[in-house]
């Protein structure tokens, strides 16, 4: 999966992104309480995805 349809998906959810440093860029939802971390590659592992998008 791309990153930014990763992380389109998750701002569509409510996801804000609470910093963009490292090599990570870290989402929080406040509604669920859940965060997730979204490396900075262009391709990021299905399996990555579908943990990072359950949050």
């Amino acid at each position: 999966m791309r990153r930014l349809d990763l992380i389109r998906h998750l701002e569509s959810h409510g996801c804000q992104m609470l910093r963009d440093r490292g090599k990570h860029t870290i989402y929080v939802n406040r509604v669920a309480l859940a965060a997730s971390a979204i490396p900075r590659h262009r391709e990021i592992n299905d399996f990555l995805a579908a943990k990072s998008a359950a949050t």
